[in-house]
């Protein structure tokens, strides 16, 4: 069975950090593009972060751009996110997905065009 598992999240201060893990079974990631997403209560998920199957393109939404950063280990069959200076705006769930189409530039694919997801990993951010 295909399986994404997110990990990481937790409760932390404005300012502090976390990485998230998005671990994978019965695929290999190698030949994926990467999304992270996340949904805060009574809003739509959206777009976080997106890394190409061969690492070489990248993608940040403007509002975390700076302070989160994307990688992957091959080796591993994870991808992670680690989030740095995190804002109270950052609470949410985060998901990881899978896509074999497109990248992470101009042929970034939608949302609904992902084809597995994890059951995503909670994320505060308070004082």
């Amino acid at each position: 069975q295909v399986q994404l598992v997110e990990s990481g999240g937790g409760l932390v201060q404005p300012g502090g950090s976390l990485r998230l893990s998005c671990a994978a079974s019965g695929l290999t990631l190698t030949y994926y593009t990467i999304g992270w997403f996340r949904q805060a209560p009574g809003k739509e998920r959206e777009g976080v972060s997106c890394i190409s199957s061969s690492g070489r393109s990248t993608y940040y939404a403007d509002s975390v751009k700076g302070r989160f950063t994307i990688s992957r280990d091959n080796a591993k069959n994870t991808v992670y996110l680690q989030m740095n200076s995190l804002k109270p705006e950052d609470t949410a769930v985060y998901y990881c997905a899978t896509d074999l189409v497109g990248g992470c530039g101009r042929n970034r694919r939608k949302i609904d065009e992902y084809n597995y997801w994890g059951q995503g990993t909670q994320v505060t951010v308070s004082s």
